[in-house]
């Protein structure tokens, strides 16, 4: 099995790099693996890059708006990129652009 999500880190951002579709099944794995190597790192800002995910249903939404509870936990903003067009309409719809301390670029 591929990895799911992988991680780099540069001048105080953790870039987790999202790899799959984000489903109920696949969102707990990546939320343990973020929060981990969050929590280790202790990022300014975290980057959630959905480059490479195709799909994603509410549990994707889930996993952001936790990830953003915490990254603020650790004194992280987080930035989500790599948006596809479908995406990036999915994030609008739900209201995620105005949540504090989440910033979204495509």
């Amino acid at each position: 099995m591929r990895e799911d999500v992988t991680f780099s880190s540069n001048r105080g951002a953790l870039t987790a790099s999202l790899k799959c579709e984000i489903d109920h099944h696949t969102a707990r794995r990546m939320r343990e693996k973020i929060d981990g190597e969050l929590f280790l790192c202790k990022p300014n800002v975290l980057i959630l890059d959905f480059s490479a995910v195709r799909f994603m249903d509410s549990s994707g939404i889930g996993l952001i708006l936790g990830r953003t509870e915490r990254a603020v936990a650790v004194g992280a903003t987080v930035r989500l990129t790599g948006l596809s067009d479908t995406l990036y309409k999915l994030i609008r719809l739900s209201g995620l652009e105005r949540v504090k301390n989440l910033s979204v670029t495509r």
